[in-house]
């Protein structure tokens, strides 16, 4: 399946202008780095763009600003993760605020997770 080239060279806008939480959330994702999974950040996961995906484990962690928190935004989010679990996919969501001022409880919770996924597989 052809993906969208304006989809991607969005994801790849998307990349340049991450917020605070998602540098902070890349640097620990990056390179293998955590529990040695790929991960890959605004990723196309067709008609969505993804924060991060990691393929081995079929997760999906989406960082949510404020917007995520209105009734729009919420009912969006739900639309989505319906959506991709339907793939198959586990999503999990983290508050940009968290992964920015509570990183360790994010970090111990995202590898528990991990793990438990890639027991799992």
């Amino acid at each position: 399946m052809k993906l969208d080239t304006q989809l991607l060279e969005f994801a790849k806008s998307m990349r340049h202008n991450a917020t605070d939480a998602e540098n902070l959330m890349w640097q620990f994702l990056r390179a293998k780095r955590f529990m040695n999974l790929k991960f890959r950040r605004q990723h196309v996961i067709k008609p969505y763009i993804v924060d991060f995906y990691c393929h081995e484990i079929g997760l999906v962690i989406e960082l949510d600003g404020s917007q995520h928190n209105t009734e729009d935004g919420k009912e969006y989010d739900a639309e989505r993760t319906q959506f991709l679990e339907a793939l198959g996919l586990k999503v999990l969501r983290y508050w940009n605020s968290d992964v920015l001022g509570k990183t360790e409880a994010v970090l111990e919770d995202l590898w528990e997770i991990c793990f438990s996924l890639k027991e799992n597989k």
